[in-house]
């Protein structure tokens, strides 16, 4: 991990980044969930996802909006704008923040679908990003679940001919995984998968909105071609997928387990993924916690205060915040009542 520099260069003394809230379309349904977890008056409808702290651009057909997904600061300034401009207070010496991170409610499943690894990124999208991604399980509804994996080894050719089939001949082809809050799963990339209805997860992710998602119908969406396959020829597309993902072993890559020490839980690490990190803090009334930089924290549970630096806030569930690199090790977290903290970092 890169050390971080404790002042800005330019002597500025920035403070934690906080930011409007920050929608997303999508072609599936949700969002419901977000009133409790957010505290607001969110409904069902088709912006299901809070993209978070976001410079990365959503990829929505017909969508005229220039800035769409990147997140807004509570000053007003876009934030990929204000990176520019303050890119080594913020960064250090990384290039770029390089994860995404949502939350997400699905109301109904998702389109069965894969995403590609920097390779295929790299000869299709002229991207250095793929989209590996990580789910924490915050809420369900009745019956939640994910698909994951394949039951037993099929042929792309039988594959391509479930999808159009529909339901009843695609999803026994699938692992179902039932799913309670608190769950945790890493999604490689090329890996066939789909989250179910009835699910509230964070997810964090290389820093693209690639998805080949090649079912035509999504609830009551239809899917053009090019939501569908992303521009490629479709049986380009369909390589992506990875067709030796099968059986109980699918589940043993997925599903993973915290690894506690003190009131630190690691979520996702080195081991699962080069791409990112997550973790997980549970502080109680007579703990704290220092924050590192160029890092995203999302508040899952509680209240407490964000401190340091002649500066306090109160933060609560469903808040979240940026910590630029100089300002690392200059905050902490001090809980009011008991406190969850997921802290997201890139690791490229």
């Amino acid at each position: 991990m890169r050390l971080c520099s404790l002042v800005c260069n330019n002597g500025e003394i920035m403070k934690p980044l906080f930011f409007k809230q920050n929608r997303v379309r999508r072609i599936y349904t949700g969002g419901a969930l977000f009133g409790e977890f957010f505290n607001d008056d969110s409904t069902d409808g088709y912006f299901p996802e809070e993209w978070i702290c976001s410079t990365t651009k959503a990829l929505n057909e017909g969508s005229t909006e220039e800035k769409e997904g990147i997140s807004v600061l509570e000053s007003g300034e876009y934030f990929d704008d204000y990176l520019e401009a303050h890119k080594q207070e913020i960064l250090g010496d990384r290039d770029e923040i390089g994860i995404l991170v949502k939350i997400l409610d699905s109301s109904i499943r998702l389109p069965v679908q894969c995403h590609p690894d920097k390779e295929f990124s790299r000869n299709h999208f002229n991207s250095e990003h793929g989209k590996a991604e990580s789910w924490v399980v915050l809420g369900t509804r009745e019956n939640a679940c994910i698909y994951f994996g394949f039951k037993e080894k099929i042929s792309l050719e039988d594959f391509d001919n479930a999808l159009k089939a529909g339901d009843n001949e695609l999803l026994p082809l699938l692992n179902r995984i039932p799913v309670k809050i608190g769950d945790v799963f890493f999604i490689p990339a090329k890996a066939v998968h789909a989250i179910g209805a009835g699910c509230l997860i964070l997810e964090t992710q290389e820093p693209t909105d690639f998805t080949i998602q090649p079912e035509r119908t999504c609830g009551d969406y239809v899917l053009s071609d090019n939501e569908m396959y992303l521009g490629l020829a479709p049986e380009i597309a369909m390589s992506c997928f990875d067709m030796n993902l099968v059986g109980n072993e699918a589940e043993k890559i997925a599903r993973k387990t915290a690894k506690k020490i003190g009131n630190k839980e690691s979520l996702i690490t080195d081991a699962d993924t080069n791409c990112f990190n997550v973790n997980r803090y549970v502080l109680n009334n007579e703990s704290s916690e220092n924050l590192i930089g160029c890092a995203i924290y999302v508040v899952t549970e509680g209240e407490g205060y964000l401190v340091g630096n002649e500066y306090s806030r109160p933060i609560k569930k469903g808040d979240y915040f940026f910590m630029p690199d100089c300002l690392c090790g200059l905050y902490h977290i001090k809980t009011g009542t008991n406190i969850q903290i997921v802290q997201c970092l890139n690791r490229e």
